[in-house]
């Protein structure tokens, strides 16, 4: 095989609804296969990514033998193996974390495999949280676990990578000490943050029945009462629930001292020419966050979060409302996989002398561009 026709494989772990493979693919990677224990995220993944893409597995039971196997790698040598172990654990949203949730241990099996498999890359990615105290101890664990790995660990804004979203996410890349080229930190790949208006301005509104828009997959608008409707109506761009008049605000917003705090993004609207915080599952809910739309009284739909997350528009997620709110939530943002996974793919190829040793990639500015979306 010529070095210039090198193909760079890839097995993703805990793969949720694909925002990692389709970035980590964009980036050039070939996809091997993937796997998760959630039915309706592997259902959006083969939908988007092909039917052998991916498949339903418990990260516990999988061994490094068994995803040769699953995934047709056989004994070659895998260049990256990668995944987001479910990271609520270690949020900040998640009270007391670090010192029992079982969902932590789960990194620790991300460990094991990588171990089994001695990929000469692995990315491992997880909440910011995850990076500070409450994933202090799993670092640790996971350096002693990994000792043939030198890991680069860093602190990535996603507004930074193409988003109109200020998400902190924390990636560990970690390379094998037989890859003598080091890993650089991608820069950024835009020269300004994008908007919420840039983003999601051009769709149309959803149906007012509730269904799904013709044209554009998951475009439905949320089940809201008329009086949280109203309530909303009050609320102002970069407003929230201190925006609502006093007689029709919940009971816990009453009579409270509106200069010292208190939830400020709860009933909060964007700005049109702003960027939204992380999105979560709960992004279609005004009790949830930050989440209103910028120009109309009603919740982000889930095409609106999802191009909030750097998806296509053709990305059709499956499964229940509840599910299609977790899988956009719980992605790897597409636009933020793609830069890191072009910044290990080039510390691979001058590896292996696909690129001279000089070789300096310069950071493509608007990787997704307004045709891929």
């Amino acid at each position: 095989m010529k070095r210039e026709s090198k193909v760079y494989t890839c097995i993703e772990s805990f793969c949720g609804g694909g925002g990692l493979a389709l970035g980590l693919e964009r980036a050039g990677f070939k996809l091997q296969g993937a796997f998760d224990l959630d039915k309706p995220s592997v259902a959006s993944f083969v939908g988007y990514h092909g039917a052998d893409s991916a498949f339903v597995a418990d990260a516990c039971t999988q061994t490094g033998e068994t995803l040769r196997v699953m995934t047709g790698l056989g004994d070659e040598r895998l260049d990256l193996f990668a995944g987001g172990p479910p990271c609520q654990g270690f949020s900040k949203q998640h009270r007391g974390a670090h010192l029992g949730d079982d969902r932590n241990d789960l990194v620790l099996e991300f460990a094991r495999l990588v171990r089994e498999l001695e990929p000469r890359f692995f990315l491992l990615e997880n909440v910011a949280m995850f990076g500070q105290k409450r994933g202090r101890s799993f670092l640790s664990r996971i350096r002693s676990l990994l000792v043939d790995y030198t890991l680069h660990p860093h602190f990535y804004n996603c507004a930074d990578y193409g988003l109109a979203q200020t998400r902190q996410r924390f990636i560990i890349v970690g390379r094998h000490k037989d890859v003598r080229n080091g890993f650089i930190i991608p820069e950024a790949t835009v020269e300004q943050w994008r908007t919420i208006g840039e983003v999601i301005g051009d769709l149309p509104e959803p149906p007012q029945d509730y269904s799904t828009h013709s044209a554009f997959p998951n475009h439905q608008r949320a089940r809201v009462t008329e009086l949280n409707i109203r309530r909303f109506s009050h609320v102002p761009q970069g407003g929230g629930w201190r925006n609502i008049p006093e007689e029709l605000r919940l009971a816990c917003h009453r009579n409270v001292d509106t200069s010292k705090g208190g939830w400020p993004d709860v009933y909060g609207r964007l700005r049109i020419d702003g960027q939204c915080p992380t999105i979560t599952g709960g992004f279609d809910s005004f009790t949830r966050g930050r989440y209103g739309h910028p120009l109309f009284d009603r919740p982000l739909t889930p095409r609106e979060a999802a191009r909030i997350q750097g998806f296509p528009d053709n990305y059709v997620f499956h499964g229940t409302r509840a599910d299609v709110r977790r899988q956009i939530g719980n992605a790897v943002p597409p636009p933020l996989a793609e830069a890191v996974g072009l910044s290990i793919l080039k510390s691979l190829q001058v590896a292996d002398g696909v690129l001279p040793l000089d070789a300096v990639r310069k950071p493509a500015f608007g990787l997704f561009s307004a045709e891929q979306r």
